[in-house]
């Protein structure tokens, strides 16, 4: 079986498509977000996953949930992604999407988890850091998570930084047991 993001790439390069052509790409962002939470509900899992309920009143559900205020493209994308059972797939398009904004936009989404909260200054730190590194903005989200210990670890695009404490001491003990 195909991977997920292998089935849901079509479907964010049609979508990013339409969105740039259109000069949309801000709404379908916020779109296809809010459509990545309504696929994962329960609920709508459950009427997906039935094949007795009608794809075309699951598909008006989800637009009036999604759609309310989009274009009719978007409403119309919704619309094929449950008619062709894809609706699962939100989050991988959603996420492809972004990417694909990103690189046209040039700029990189990073997320920076530290064990502490990081003062602004370290923000704007390592800010300035990743962009000398890919040589365009950096939108930084940060989160705290107390499980590393100490320092941080930096996700951007395919790039993770892992100088965190949890992660030296995996490495450390990775290098004894060998």
């Amino acid at each position: 079986m195909a991977e997920a993001k292998t089935v849901a790439r079509p479907y964010a390069e049609a979508a990013f498509a339409l969105a740039q052509k259109r000069s949309q790409a801000e709404a379908w962002s916020g779109m296809l977000a809010l459509g990545t939470i309504v696929a994962s509900d329960a609920r709508i899992g459950r009427l997906d996953g039935d094949p007795s309920f009608d794809r075309a009143r699951l598909a008006d559900v989800v637009v009036g949930i999604c759609g309310e205020g989009q274009s009719p493209e978007a409403q119309n994308f919704l619309r094929v992604l449950v008619d062709n059972r894809r609706l699962t797939l939100l989050p991988e398009i959603a996420q492809l999407f972004e990417q694909m904004r990103c690189e046209s936009e040039a700029r990189v989404e990073a997320t920076v988890i530290s064990a502490f909260a990081l003062d602004p200054a370290q923000v704007k730190s390592i800010a300035a850091g990743l962009k000398r590194r890919f040589g365009r903005d950096v939108n930084i989200t940060t989160r705290v998570d107390s499980a590393l210990i100490g320092g941080v670890l930096i996700q951007a695009a395919d790039l993770v930084i892992d100088a965190s404490v949890r992660g030296r001491l995996n490495k450390l003990a990775a290098s004894l047991n060998l």
